[in-house]
């Protein structure tokens, strides 16, 4: 079944993923993680979106992993399409974090 981006849904050892972009950089990163390039990958992690401490939504990155230096890396693979103005307003949200969370778009 496709989403309302032509995306077809995809499965992977129990895990759901929107499209087959998403499900290919999931791979990616269960190889890094494998190679000990990366480590604690996580799907789908989920923030509270916060505004002068008060809670006004929730964002759900695709991924979230270690980098070999240990810093937290957030990623969301977009497309022209999914890059909405909804999410650009999340993403700049979580930049004003102390300490600001940055996603790292894969495109």
């Amino acid at each position: 079944m496709s989403n309302k981006y032509f995306a077809i849904k995809q499965e992977y050892k129990g895990l759901k993923f929107a499209s087959k972009k998403e499900l290919n950089r999931y791979l990616e990163l269960e190889i890094l993680e494998k190679n000990k390039y990366i480590a604690n990958l996580e799907t789908h992690p989920k923030f509270d979106l916060m505004v002068n401490g008060i809670k006004i939504g929730r964002y759900t990155a695709d991924f979230r992993y270690l980098d070999q230096s240990g810093v937290s890396i957030v990623e969301d693979v977009k497309s022209k399409a999914t890059k909405t103005r909804d999410y650009m307003l999340r993403k700049k949200i979580l930049a004003t974090y102390n300490p600001p969370i940055h996603i790292k778009e894969i495109l």
